[in-house]
């Protein structure tokens, strides 16, 4: 399926205002409501649109704390990267795991409550998982930018 520029509008408002009720977006992309509702069935069947979230705030709940941990694994075999992809997804505290090209194997961005807390995590669990062989965390000080919003 190829999208349209309605398509697109549709996508970019959805992204920033997914709450947004049919009649109001179907007026912000210029179509009838039927048409529009059509469209997001169809953006959502063809898999364009996977769902709909409530973002969080992280220090409301008691998460302030971000890290980024790089880890690097005792080899490359299929078996281990799946062992270790199939055990990190069952860290909560573990937001995005991302398989790199370069120096580690994996980047993580871990949430906490303080540091401390970031200890237990990173002794309790993130060095219980399969192959880990060493690990480099960073802090963000301060989260200067942040979207969820992709560019369509």
């Amino acid at each position: 399926m190829e999208l349209d520029s309605i398509d697109r509008r549709i996508l970019m408002v959805l992204q920033k205002h997914g709450r947004m009720s049919n009649a109001d977006l179907s007026e912000r992309v210029h179509l009838s409501p039927s048409a529009c509702h059509r469209r997001v069935q169809r953006l959502e069947k063809e898999g364009y649109i996977r769902d709909y979230v409530a973002l969080l705030d992280p220090r409301k709940i008691g998460l302030p704390t971000t890290a980024f941990v790089e880890i690097t694994l005792s080899g490359q075999a299929d078996e281990l990267l799946e062992a270790f992809e199939r055990e990190v997804a069952r860290v909560p505290e573990v937001l995005e795991c991302h398989l790199m090209a370069g120096k580690s194997d994996y980047l993580l961005k871990v949430v906490a409550q303080d540091t401390d807390d970031f200890a237990r995590i990173h002794r309790q669990k993130l060095a219980r998982l399969p192959g880990v062989l060493g690990m480099q965390s960073s802090f963000a000080l301060r989260t200067v930018f942040k979207t969820t919003a992709l560019p369509v």
